[in-house]
């Protein structure tokens, strides 16, 4: 108990006052977690209130896990807020995993309790096992510094008191005090990737490698979180000296000053001149960013659109990164292409955009809309079972580099064109497919941070093929609206 109350004053995570809004599932972690919580309400007069969501999926044993936890709660004088959701419901309704569905679900109902009880701060039991899992995850998906700090233990209101505690020694814990909890059966189950990196990775690292693994990954990540911070304070003051921000809403990326800085501070500097220009930070990726440097090496004059109706220009000065009207650019309209859509053709001038994957991705400007979803390979998995249609595509997830984006053809673009991967320049293969010329430029493609992997209408990269050794599946549904009406 004392190291977790060291903890939490190390990071203030809670004070003399607050009003905590605590998940308690039920099980090991949010029941130590709540002893915790207790603890602190005698020492410090905090006033608790729990939060337990029923997601509808396991039934009796779901039942119990509730009732275990209203009685806790009732027997240490603890407020129960219950919340019963259908997660496989929703799950399909917002076409997500019924992981991501439960973990948005979770997060929506801690939010309503902290709004309606006036709550100051939200506690979340979050440990070092999950915090390796996080990081083992973002390493094999790709991740920036940012993910490589993995969870952090105050993000705003959001406080993880048990970040320094090992599965093993919550559960010891527990034992110790004579404490039972719940275990939920699906935990067990290799279902979901987040507990195969926990039955099967972690427990090879910790007896095959190093038995401290977990201990000395949740180290580094936090050295990492303190090299990001530092990386932060010198991105800060290189941007006082390289940016200049005008009346205009415009921002300037001078490039005298700009290419005396380090690469690492270029990049940060470059997203956050991103971010501030378009207001938010959601969906600003290596790809903006990629694309906003690459005019540093161009002559003045040349520009490329990006997301949130932004467009860089290079100029003698550097880089002007502003905001346009929807099919503006620099005040004047854009000339606006026919181009292949999903039945026909649609207007075709657009900026590239990210998909949200998984998720549903409106593309305005060409009244597409995209429905990502990531689906687990069945056991009885045949290669026949691959939709065959012109506008529904599967993918293999896992080989998929960084962000998926929708947009037009870059140079240098190609398509890997056979299983031996084999590839060919796209120009070359638009040409043979006889693709008019007026239409190549604005013809939507879908592509990750390496290379082209759908041109919409036409052929799918055979690098991103489904296999038997295909774990993940990337399902792409593309739907056109027309008049208001949705085609398949």
């Amino acid at each position: 108990m004392e190291k977790v109350i060291k903890f939490i004053k190390k990071y203030h995570m809670i004070v003399k006052g607050d009003k905590v809004i605590a998940g308690i599932s039920g099980g090991a972690d949010s029941v130590c977690l709540l002893f915790v919580l207790l603890e602190l309400r005698k020492r410090m007069g905090i006033d608790i209130v729990a939060v337990h969501v029923n997601h509808g999926i396991r039934g009796v044993a779901a039942a119990a896990d509730e009732k275990f936890t209203l009685n806790l709660c009732e027997e240490h004088g603890v407020k129960c807020v219950v919340y019963h959701e259908n997660v496989e419901s929703i799950a399909k309704k917002r076409k997500q995993s019924v992981e991501e569905a439960g973990r948005n679900v979770r997060r929506e109902a801690f939010e309503e309790t902290f709004r309606e009880e006036q709550g100051t701060k939200i506690a979340m039991a979050h440990h070092q096992n999950d915090n390796a899992e996080t990081l083992l995850m973002n390493l094999a998906r790709g991740a920036g510094i940012k993910g490589l700090g993995g969870i952090r233990p105050v993000n705003g209101n959001i406080v993880r008191p048990l970040l320094c505690l090992t599965r093993m020694e919550i559960e010891g814990y527990l034992v110790k005090n004579a404490q039972d909890w719940c275990q939920d059966e699906t935990n067990d189950e290799d279902d979901y990737t987040r507990n195969r990196l926990r039955h099967l990775v972690i427990p090879v690292l910790e007896e095959q490698v190093n038995a401290q693994a977990v201990r000395h990954m949740n180290e580094a990540m936090e050295q990492i979180r303190m090299v990001q911070e530092y990386l932060m304070q010198q991105t800060q003051a290189a941007a006082s000296v390289c940016i200049q921000e005008k009346e205009s809403g415009e921002f300037l990326i001078q490039k005298e000053l700009f290419s005396k800085q380090p690469e690492v501070i270029q990049r940060m500097l470059a997203r956050e001149c991103l971010s501030k220009a378009a207001g938010v930070q959601k969906d600003i990726s290596i790809v903006h960013v990629d694309a906003l440097l690459s005019l540093f090496e161009k002559q003045s004059g040349k520009s490329r659109n990006l997301p949130y109706f932004l467009k860089a220009v290079r100029t003698y000065e550097g880089v002007v990164l502003r905001k346009v009207q929807a099919g503006y650019a620099d005040g004047n309209p854009v000339e606006r292409k026919k181009t292949l859509g999903t039945k026909g053709s649609v207007d075709g001038a657009f900026r590239p955009c990210v998909l949200k994957v998984p998720g549903i991705t409106e593309v305005k400007e060409l009244n597409l809309t995209i429905c990502c979803s990531i689906l687990e390979k069945s056991k009885d998995f045949s290669v026949n079972q691959i939709p065959q249609k012109t506008y529904t595509k599967w993918m293999d997830y896992d080989i998929i580099k960084g962000n998926l984006i929708v947009r037009t053809r870059q140079s240098g673009d190609s398509l890997v064109i056979d299983k031996k991967g084999r590839s060919q320049k796209l120009k070359s293969y638009l040409i043979n497919e006889k693709v008019p010329a007026e239409e190549r430029d604005s013809l939507p493609l879908i592509a990750d941070e390496d290379q082209i992997l759908w041109i919409l209408g036409h052929r799918m990269s055979s690098a991103c093929l489904v296999t038997e050794n295909t774990d993940r599946v990337l399902e792409i549904k593309v739907t056109e609206e027309k008049n208001n009406v949705r085609e398949d």
